[in-house]
């Protein structure tokens, strides 16, 4: 940086670099090449070999950079895939190349199980970015750092589905090797970055309990939340952290059952009721912090069942979202309403609290949406003389989903195994009876 901050450089120079620099990330480097060779040429005639030597130099890396940035021969379109596994999670590098250039790159962090190994994750990467999702882009090379005996079988399945040969190589030489190295390099700094980031993680726990004035920061994390469409197929969620993060084998969810529609307390009430009547039975662990996401009523109630159930003291936490409703502006309940406050936007502890809270808004969210959306595919059928549990799996698993099943013809659903002529006019007359 030539500091135009404290003025070492004129802002109609600054100016220009910037212009340079647009130029260059816009990919348009012949031009930004042949630009500084004209103003290397101006230089040395005007004597100004100083200036023209800091010219040639920018073109010397310039075209280094052009070098490195083709494949060989300056075409080709092709994909470099790299997959990095250690015991802490999995990491999966692209690096998109097109026409020669490179496009850009992506990391992606897929869920594995503790077993699998790095050539079952690229195989598991590839057939979930390529044959899963058709639309898209596919070219024509995959450059991979690992193999796996699967490989054949996901080749023959793009062919069919896109209609074209795909070459996947493993053993490269010259620039793909290279390509292929820094795929790899990247795939092991980004797990690294991101598994660092646990770090901050206990950091925030270390500022809860500064927040709470607490001995030492807790260990377990519970949050609660409820999730509903009008009342319809209310789903409460338990989600846990620890000190590294989400712990997910203890995530928990709740079917509600027997409630007035739409009554959050309620609901709320029936969870924790189901999720601490187990600790007398000696099941699941006893958090040092239970979260409410809700205002003065949630927090009562939780205290209440926890009364009712005798749970030994443990520090309880409401969550309400302030008058604005915007994050960074929430209300804080520490055991009762009584004792309120807030904590600044920036907050660590504030941003834990954020985190878990939103997390069990999505397991919450997602629950729901599982269990109405089961709830909606089953009914319809429900009613149909002769169709039972087994045959509504069997018609929905030949159909591909309730929605393609409406859209059959008599003699269509006719033709699924196990369903007469006369039954398909049932199953048709009770799919549009509305």
């Amino acid at each position: 940086c030539k500091a135009p901050c404290v003025g070492l450089v004129e802002p109609a120079e600054y100016a220009e670099d910037v212009r340079h620099s647009v130029m260059f990330l816009e990919g348009r480097s012949n031009a930004l090449t042949d630009e500084l060779s004209g103003a290397m040429e101006q230089a040395a005639s005007t004597l100004d070999f100083e200036k023209a030597a800091e010219l040639r130099d920018q073109i010397s890396l310039l075209r280094r950079v052009q070098d490195q940035q083709s494949m060989e021969g300056g075409t080709g379109d092709v994909d470099v895939i790299a997959a990095f596994v250690n015991p802490g999670g999995a990491c999966v590098h692209l690096i998109s190349v097109r026409g020669g250039r490179v496009l850009g790159s992506k990391n992606f962090f897929p869920q594995t199980g503790i077993d699998e190994d790095v050539s079952e994750v690229m195989a598991a990467f590839l057939g979930q970015y390529y044959v899963s999702s058709p639309e898209r882009d596919l070219p024509s090379e995959l450059i991979v750092n690992v193999v796996h005996e699967d490989f054949p079988t996901l080749i023959e399945a793009i062919h069919e589905l896109r209609g074209r040969e795909l070459d996947i190589s493993h053993r490269v030489r010259g620039t793909r090797a290279r390509w292929q190295q820094l795929a790899v390099t990247n795939a092991e700094q980004a797990l690294g970055a991101r598994l660092a980031n646990r770090q901050h993680v206990a950091a925030r726990f270390e500022s809860l309990a500064e927040v709470l004035n607490l001995d030492e920061p807790p260990q377990r994390l519970e949050c609660y939340d409820i999730s509903h469409s009008s009342g319809e197929a209310t789903v409460a969620s338990c989600v846990v952290f620890g000190p590294e993060g989400p712990i997910k084998s203890d995530y928990r969810r709740y079917n509600i059952e027997g409630v007035t529609a739409g009554d959050d307390y309620a609901a709320m009430h029936q969870a924790l009721t189901r999720r601490f009547s187990k600790l007398k039975d000696g099941e699941g662990k006893l958090p040092d912090i239970l979260l409410v996401d809700g205002g003065k009523g949630q927090l009562s109630m939780a205290r209440d069942v926890l009364n009712e159930l005798a749970v030994p003291d443990l520090i309880l936490l409401g969550v309400a979202k302030g008058t604005t409703r915007k994050a960074g502006f929430e209300t804080l309940y520490l055991n009762d309403a009584a004792h309120e406050f807030t904590l600044k936007g920036d907050s660590p502890a504030l941003h834990l609290i954020q985190q878990i809270r939103d997390e069990a808004h999505r397991f919450a969210i997602t629950g729901h949406r599982a269990r109405r959306g089961k709830t909606r595919r089953t009914s319809t059928l429900e009613g149909v003389a002769g169709v039972g549990p087994t045959r509504r799996r069997d018609l929905l698993k030949h159909f591909g989903g309730l929605q393609e099943l409406s859209r059959a013809s008599i003699d269509e659903i006719a033709k699924a195994p196990g369903i007469s002529k006369k039954l398909a006019e049932l199953i048709y007359a009770n799919l549009h009876s509305e």
